[in-house]
């Protein structure tokens, strides 16, 4: 430039009187006090203003501002963001009622693709990013199979048997598919918060079962047959399952019409575990028995196999 004027300097010095600069502190009454110099309000409100303020240049000379700088309107954005070091836009979407944010996503996908150009991308940031980790993560056959190996194991400890766990387990698919068919009747979709209540529904299940099955194996210990103590557990547990389970079910209606801000995770989960735990209620102890009884017989005519020891063959003797 020909008046020698460092552009750091011309910064400094619009940013000193229409904004206002920072030089120092003082201390003063027991407290430390910042110094600001900048241009009497007067003067800061119109740019064109800015003609009167003056730079030096290295020569020492005072050279007015507008000798090299122009004012000239224009619009632009309050401040420009940037996501993973590249200029972006943030958008905030809130699903309509009765969608769930996995569709709204893949909405947003679908526009992005047909509207976009190619050289432009997206990204996910807060809530959004860490469900997109999480369906990355993993796969819901995997949660719902180490639960279900969990409490296999568990109930192994508690019974010191192989055989009993299996006719608690199976009560649990008939709780899971209840738990689906209520959200399918309610257009709701598998999502995380279907996937929580069905986890709680492997164990709400199993414990109805194994309040049948433990006083059906302590009437069998007694000394009665399969088929009687089985029958004699369903009958003692009966009326306890059936209070607890629809108190249970009594308590998740509110989850079940939620209304307000995140309803739609309450309802899903409330869904879910209603759907659930009347299939359980209802059929549920029903099957329980007869699952006892077989894997009970099962286990006894093994366990008669394998302690049946060979009959030692006779010798024949041995002419010397």
């Amino acid at each position: 430039m020909r008046q020698h004027v460092n552009l750091s300097d011309v910064y400094t010095t619009m940013q000193t009187f229409m904004g206002g600069y920072m030089v120092n502190y003082f201390n003063r009454f027991g407290r430390q006090w910042q110094v600001y110099v900048e241009a009497e309000g007067d003067y800061r409100t119109d740019p064109q203003k800015i003609i009167q303020f003056y730079v030096t240049n290295p020569a020492g000379n005072m050279v007015p501002l507008d000798a090299v700088a122009k004012i000239k309107p224009t619009t632009g954005p309050e401040f420009t963001m940037h996501f993973n070091e590249y200029p972006a836009a943030q958008i905030m979407v809130t699903a309509a009622p009765g969608y769930s944010s996995c569709q709204t996503m893949k909405v947003l996908q679908e526009v992005f693709a047909q509207t976009m150009p190619s050289e432009m991308a997206y990204d996910y940031m807060g809530m959004s990013y860490q469900e997109q980790k999480a369906a990355k993560g993993i796969s819901p056959a995997a949660i719902f199979g180490h639960s279900l190996l969990f409490v296999f194991l568990i109930l192994t400890a508690l019974y010191e048997s192989w055989s009993l766990p299996f006719s608690v387990l199976l009560s649990t698919p008939v709780a899971m598919l209840g738990g689906y068919l209520a959200l399918w009747s309610r257009g709701l979709e598998n999502n995380v918060y279907a996937q929580i209540g069905m986890v709680m529904l492997i164990g709400l299940a199993a414990k109805n079962a194994i309040l049948i099955v433990e006083f059906a194996k302590m009437e069998h210990d007694r000394g009665k047959n399969v088929v009687d103590a089985a029958l004699a557990g369903a009958r003692l547990r009966l009326r306890p399952i059936i209070m607890t389970s629809f108190a249970f079910i009594l308590a998740c209606i509110p989850l079940w019409i939620a209304q307000g801000s995140g309803a739609m995770g309450r309802r899903m989960l409330g869904t879910t575990v209603i759907g659930g735990m009347v299939a359980a209620t209802s059929i549920v102890i029903f099957l329980i028995p007869v699952t006892f009884t077989i894997f009970e017989r099962f286990s006894m005519r093994f366990k008669g196999k394998h302690n049946a020891l060979p009959e030692e063959p006779e010798r024949k003797g041995e002419h010397l």
